[in-house]
C-alpha cells in the first residue's frame, strides 16, 4: 500500500499491482474501496495498475468535511495523485461510477488525460437514463438461467416500489455474466468494501452539470474506450453507445457473454481489449 496527501489534508491510499507503464484506476459503487478491483483480470500483466481506495473507503483516511464525497470535489484527489506520483498525463482507466469522476477529470484537466478508459460506466454526469424499461430489456437476455423467475419478480416489484430486502438480493445475478461461485464470492463481499455514508454524498446535490460536461466532452481530444458488457443491465450497450457518441475520439466495444464486471466474466478478453486500446 502506498500513501498520498490530498488538497485538504485527507490522507490517500493507493495500491500497485504489475509492471510498465502506469495505468491509474477508479474504482466505482460509488465510494467502494479498490479491493473488488483485483489485478482487473490480469491486466497488471500489461500495466503498472495504480489502484485508488477513494476517500473513506478501504485504507484511505475519512475526510474530516463529509461534503468532500461529492464527486466533482473527489476531482482534486485524482490531479493531487498524478501529481504525486510526477505524471504529465494520465492513461486512466474508471468502472462503473467512477466514470463519472473520470469525465470530470477529463473535463476540467483535458491536458493530463493520455487516454481514457470507462468499463461498464454510469451516466450521472453526462444525463444520459437508465430507465426500468431498459433494465427490463436487458433483463430478459437472461431468462434461460434457473435464477431468472425470481430475479425478474424481484425485479418487478422493485419496478412497483414494492420490494423487500430479499428483492433487492434476488436481482444480484443481473449484474454478472456469469452467476457462479466466483461472482458469489464476489458479490458477498461487497457488504464489506462499501461506505454508505459516502454513497450517498457522491452524487449530493451541485455534483453533476450534465449540459457543461457535455459541452466539454464535445472537444476532448484524447483516445476513449468505452467498454460495455452484452449482458450488463445497469449499462447496456445502447446505453454505453450514447455515452460513446458524445466524445469525439471514443470507440465502443462490447465483451461478449459480460455483465457489469466484465474482467470476472473472461479476464483474458477484458484485459486484451484494454491492453490492445492503452497501447494503440
Amino acid at each position: 500500500m502506498h500513501e498520498f496527501d490530498a488538497p485538504d489534508g485527507t490522507r490517500l491510499a493507493y495500491h500497485v499491482f504489475g509492471e510498465g507503464e502506469p495505468l491509474v484506476c477508479l474504482p466505482g459503487g460509488p465510494m467502494r474501496d479498490a479491493e473488488y478491483l483485483g489485478d482487473l483480470g490480469g491486466l497488471g500483466a500489461h500495466r503498472r495498475l495504480i489502484v485508488l481506495d477513494p476517500r473513506g473507503t478501504g485504507s484511505s483516511a475519512v475526510p474530516a468535511d463529509e461534503g468532500s464525497y461529492r464527486c466533482d470535489r473527489q476531482v482534486a484527489d485524482v490531479e493531487a495523485l498524478r501529481v504525486h506520483l510526477g505524471l504529465d498525463r494520465l492513461d486512466l482507466l474508471a468502472h462503473s461510477a467512477a466514470a463519472n469522476l473520470a469525465v470530470l477529470f477529463a473535463t476540467r484537466h483535458p491536458e493530463r488525460v493520455a487516454r481514457l478508459a470507462l468499463v461498464t460506466p454510469s451516466t450521472r454526469a453526462v444525463g444520459i437514463p437508465v430507465t426500468g424499461e431498459t433494465r427490463r430489456e436487458a433483463a430478459l437476455l437472461r431468462e434461460d438461467e434457473p435464477w431468472f423467475a425470481a430475479a425478474i419478480a424481484a425485479f418487478e416489484a422493485i419496478e412497483a416500489e414494492q420490494e423487500t430486502d430479499e428483492d433487492w438480493e434476488a436481482i444480484v445475478p443481473f449484474s454478472y455474466g456469469r452467476w457462479d461461485a466466483v461472482a458469489q464470492a464476489h458479490d458477498a463481499a461487497a457488504a464489506e468494501q462499501e461506505n454508505e455514508e459516502a454513497e450517498d454524498g457522491f452524487g449530493a446535490e451541485g455534483a453533476f452539470d450534465p449540459d457543461a460536461t457535455r459541452a466539454a466532452l464535445a472537444t476532448l481530444t484524447s483516445p476513449v474506450l468505452v467498454l460495455a458488457g452484452e449482458l450488463d443491465w445497469a449499462t447496456t450497450p445502447g446505453i454505453a453507445g450514447e455515452f460513446a457518441a458524445l466524445l469525439p475520439g471514443a470507440e465502443l466495444a462490447v465483451q461478449q457473454g459480460a455483465g457489469h464486471y466484465p474482467w470476472l466474466d473472461d479476464a483474458e478478453a477484458f484485459a486484451s481489449a484494454v491492453a490492445g486500446f492503452l497501447d494503440r
